[in-house]
């Protein structure tokens, strides 16, 4: 961590905030106190420069004009890619997914990204609504996703980067895989949110935020979430985990 305080900064809520993305914040914010670990939670909008010293920055999902001028408004501020080089971690969904990536299209034009993922993402023939779920990538030992995607966008990933899980409902980035991620860079389609419906997901990302492993973390009640989880799971065929 940067300081003995955990700090999660949330980027740009005016431009970059839908289907509950905020959720993130607070459950990271949520799983960090409960084991006394002391957080500090910073929402900046679009007119402000994004703080250089944290430890987590979420991006969250919007609509085609938003996530078009948000990406430009990133770029030129800097602090992402500086965080990335620093190996802060980074955790993005849906259009803020697509930012981390090299380029995106919206609105029939094509944006340069921020290249944190080695990925671009296109147009899809149809639009992906409803519920996604998959297996993960083994290297991250995390259980089966569970998440809800509305998209039009689809994502080819290039060799640098791996898939978050491999789909096995819905459409994530191309109907065969969900999400990416690269050292402490790590993107999804997944609303919902993402990290409520998937505490172990939101646990990865606070260990690699204060350096320790997921099985030094005390445990927490997680029966609600874990309830939730098989709810979903069960509702689209692939079984409580």
């Amino acid at each position: 961590m940067s300081t003995s305080i955990l700090r999660l900064v949330w980027i740009y809520p005016d431009l970059l905030s839908t289907y509950g993305d905020r959720g993130n914040l607070l459950i990271l914010g949520h799983r960090a106190e409960s084991r006394r670990i002391v957080t500090e939670s910073i929402s900046v909008r679009s007119d402000q420069a994004i703080p250089r010293e944290a430890d987590v920055y979420l991006v969250g999902g919007g609509e085609d004009g938003p996530q078009s001028a948000a990406s430009q408004k990133i770029i030129t501020d800097g602090a992402l890619v500086e965080a990335a080089d620093r190996g802060k971690v980074i955790f993005g969904v849906c259009a803020g997914y697509q930012l981390l990536g090299n380029s995106f299209m919206t609105g029939g034009r094509t944006y340069d990204g921020l290249g944190l993922l080695d990925m671009h993402s296109t147009r899809g023939e149809t639009r992906a609504v409803g519920e996604v779920s998959g297996t993960t990538t083994p290297a991250l030992d995390l259980p089966p996703i569970t998440g809800f995607e509305n998209h039009g966008g689809r994502t080819q990933l290039g060799p640098q980067t791996q898939p978050l899980a491999q789909v096995t409902h819905g459409i994530g980035n191309d109907e065969a895989t969900e999400g990416a991620w690269n050292g402490k860079v790590l993107g999804t389609y997944m609303h919902g949110p993402a990290l409520a419906r998937n505490p172990d997901l939101a646990d990865l990302l606070l260990s690699w935020a204060t350096g320790k492993d997921r099985s030094e973390l005390p445990a927490l009640d997680d029966q609600w979430f874990h309830a939730l989880r098989d709810e979903r799971l069960t509702h689209v065929g692939a079984g409580a985990v």
